[in-house]
């Protein structure tokens, strides 16, 4: 099945990653940005500041996925300033009718709560922190964005997708038309997905430049590690042959849940797995049969051979 592929940039998704990562503390041990993050984004903001940030901590983690619609269905935005001038000048009835065919169960309510208590918050975000950092990380997700349009002419889309994600791979989705990618820093090296009725959001990392360039790049840091351990290796060997579900290889292997989302999350970030996407909730997971050849890239490129 063939899908429409878009490829969207704008510093206002990264406006969402930024805060939705600080509030939540999601993913946060396995970013490269880290848990020091926090403290260090605290360090710069006033107590009584932080405690009203806090607040979007108890709310939905589902409202996440309202929010970056209404970015991707709104269009460019100039700015984040632009965009949520734009976003709270609309009417509700018109925040509803842009989610409600892609999201089911949306009321006309939850476009209110979304829209009233994000914005202010939003804006606290983008003036306490997001606007001193927006500069740095603008012209890496517009240079990306860049490349895989060029390469719109050159690759199918689901190539495309595996290769700008490390290996997430689109299998047949009933309703799905539309796969939009989007370039990320804050959640590097992880790809994230909203998924909604006839459209999926995929969020993929963007490389960092170094800013020492005799120290051992991230990517090469992070398949070393995957590849430390016994059990990690054992996993790639088991799905070498055939993409395996998460059920399968607690059957098989005799792993505790918790313990085998640990070790594929490590594989993942590695760019070791590719991830066979066959709805929100289903998955399974294969060898990515270019990770052996990048790690030898990436080694041989950092110690000169």
């Amino acid at each position: 099945m063939e899908y429409e592929l878009k490829i969207d940039v704008s510093p206002v998704y990264e406006l969402l990653d930024s805060f939705m990562l600080y509030v939540t503390r999601k993913w946060i041990s396995n970013l490269d940005i880290g848990p020091h993050w926090i403290s260090d984004v605290e360090d710069r903001i006033s107590p009584h500041k932080v405690t009203a940030l806090m607040q979007a901590a108890e709310w939905p983690f589902t409202d996440y996925d309202v929010l970056y619609a209404w970015v991707y269905i709104r269009g460019p935005a100039t700015s984040v300033q632009h965009f949520l001038d734009d976003l709270d000048s609309a009417s509700i009835e018109e925040c509803y009718q842009q989610i409600a065919p892609l999201i089911q169960e949306f009321t006309i309510e939850d476009a209110f709560r979304i829209r009233s208590s994000y914005s202010p918050l939003l804006r606290l975000w983008y003036e306490q922190y997001f606007r001193h950092v927006e500069h740095k990380i603008l012209p890496l997700l517009i240079e990306d964005a860049s490349e895989k349009k060029m390469l719109e002419s050159k690759m199918d889309p689901i190539s495309l997708i595996e290769y700008a994600s490390g290996g997430v791979v689109f299998e047949e989705i009933t309703d799905l038309k539309t796969i939009v990618l989007l370039p990320t820093v804050h959640n590097r090296p992880i790809n994230t997905y909203c998924f909604y009725k006839t459209m999926v959001i995929v969020q993929y990392p963007v490389d960092v430049p170094l800013e020492d360039e005799n120290e051992p790049p991230m990517v090469l840091l992070r398949m070393t590690k995957a590849l430390s351990d016994p059990t990690r290796l054992r996993l790639l060997r088991y799905v070498a042959h055939e993409p395996k579900s998460l059920w399968e290889m607690q059957s098989d292997l005799n792993q505790s849940r918790e313990m085998l989302m640990h070790h594929l999350m490590i594989l993942r970030v590695a760019g070791l797995l590719r991830i066979h996407l066959r709805g929100e909730q289903d998955e399974r997971f294969s060898i990515r049969p270019d990770g052996a050849s990048e790690l030898q890239m990436f080694l041989e490129s950092y110690i000169y051979l």
